[in-house]
């Protein structure tokens, strides 16, 4: 943990992207219902949801850092690679068809989970880098 200021921002941001995706609009609230997502209904179970998903980056960005140096520089760029692919594919989903109507905050925590894995992977990069 040698800079703490990421790990508070990352927190901050894991709490409003759970706020964000429990606040979905009328049509976002019909689809949570229809489709049954509840790891999304309340805010505690959507904050712990996105918890869940950035610990797990976590977890897996320290477990490849202790591999060697050029291993886990490779991990690391195609785990990045992949959160990157993740994020488009969620930002181009998230704007366009039926979700397009489920709320601008619903929409922008939809595509601010994989910024966080991506956030995760490239600081775990960059750490690893230098």
């Amino acid at each position: 943990m040698r800079n703490p200021f990421f790990y508070v921002f990352l927190l901050v941001l894991v709490v409003l992207d759970g706020w964000l995706l429990a606040h979905p609009n009328l049509i976002g609230q019909a689809g949570v219902f229809f489709f049954d997502y509840t790891a999304i209904e309340t805010v505690p179970k959507a904050i712990g949801t996105v918890s869940l998903v950035v610990v797990v980056a976590l977890l897996i960005t320290w477990l490849v850092s202790r591999l060697s140096k050029p291993v886990a520089i490779g991990i690391m760029i195609a785990l990045l690679a992949a959160s990157v692919y993740y994020l488009v594919q969620s930002f181009s989903q998230y704007n366009t068809g039926i979700y397009k109507l489920t709320g601008a905050g619903f929409r922008a925590g939809a595509i601010l989970l994989p910024g966080l894995v991506v956030l995760v992977f490239g600081e775990g990069l960059l750490r690893r880098l230098r």
